[in-house]
């Protein structure tokens, strides 16, 4: 579901690995990433590019994953969206909860 791509002192950058993020893989996502956040108390950067569609429990999942990791003192922010799934996420105002930058550099440059 999740692939951890680069490990570095201050945060993770991780890849989904699926087409499609829906409620079939919602669950083992958010599991996934909460486990990461508890074993590593790290900021994740989680990569988008090969995400076409996201669905409502996905979106969902990663909200829940953004208040476990504020409870922690952490952040997650999200990279490489397709125009669409930034679309949403614009369209439903989420993009004013998360940080959302273009790509991993632009993200760890800030």
């Amino acid at each position: 579901m999740i692939k951890i791509i680069k490990d570095t002192e201050n945060h993770l950058l991780i890849e989904i690995e699926v087409f499609e993020a829906n409620l079939n893989n919602s669950d083992l996502f958010k599991a996934q990433v909460i486990q990461l956040l508890d074993r590593h108390e790290k900021t994740v950067i989680i990569d988008f590019n090969k995400v076409e569609y996201i669905d409502s429990s996905f979106l969902g999942a990663l909200v829940a994953i953004l208040k476990h990791a504020m409870g922690m003192k952490l952040d997650v922010i999200l990279v490489g969206l397709k125009s669409d799934v930034h679309d949403l996420l614009k369209l439903i105002r989420l993009d004013k909860v998360f940080k959302i930058f273009g790509d991993y550099n632009d993200a760890i440059n800030v």
